[in-house]
């Protein structure tokens, strides 16, 4: 699990192309420090495991699920990436529940700067506009915000000089994929009430 707190922001520094998969290498001097094998480490909010690990950098296994459904697969090297290791349970929740499970990808649609933070569109898949709420939560490529406006097919968020400094989304363009994950109480609360009234009416 994830807070959707960013610690660094890494490099793709290569990518091996594999049957029906790709292993990536980045470069992240932080989360690559002590990383071990097995452990999880966000790219882009996407969860992946770590294949290996050296002083500052981690390599990881892609598989082609993981490839249709973010945008990893369209990352080329030199492409920096937001990097997040997993929350342990002594730390605080800085952001909110993060899965590192991509529910699908959204555009940049335009920004709108201000004088101490910027407004940026993201499109938003029909599919999961649902669960997307005035005053929610949402991951953006793993960097958790809070849902400024929604519409049917968009919604906004402000990011304010920190997330514009230390993360991706300060330069995005109008245009440019990111990974989305929508507030997973959200779903489970819908599948329990879907249950709960479908049980009712039989």
């Amino acid at each position: 699990m994830f807070t959707g707190i960013v610690e660094e922001l890494g490099e793709l520094t290569g990518v091996e192309t594999l049957p029906d998969a790709a292993r990536l290498t980045i470069r992240g001097e932080v989360v690559a420090d002590g990383a071990r094998h097995g452990e999880s480490i966000a790219v882009n909010g996407v969860c992946l495991t770590v294949v290996d690990a050296g002083e500052d950098a981690f390599t990881a296994d892609v598989m082609k699920e993981t490839l249709d459904r973010s945008s990893l697969g369209s990352l080329t090297p030199g492409t920096r990436v937001n990097l997040e290791r997993a929350v342990r349970a002594d730390q605080r929740l800085g952001g909110h529940i993060v899965q590192g499970h991509v529910d699908g990808t959204g555009t940049v649609l335009a920004r709108e700067p201000a004088e101490h933070w910027e407004v940026v569109r993201v499109s938003l898949p029909p599919e999961l506009a649902r669960y997307v709420v005035e005053k929610g939560s949402i991951a953006v490529d793993g960097v958790s915000l809070t849902v400024v406006d929604v519409g049917e097919a968009e919604f906004s968020v402000s990011l304010i000089p920190t997330t514009l400094e230390l993360t991706t989304l300060g330069f995005k363009r109008p245009g440019d994929p990111v990974n989305l994950e929508v507030d997973v109480i959200a779903k489970y609360v819908e599948k329990l009430v879907g249950a709960h009234t479908a049980g009712r009416a039989s």
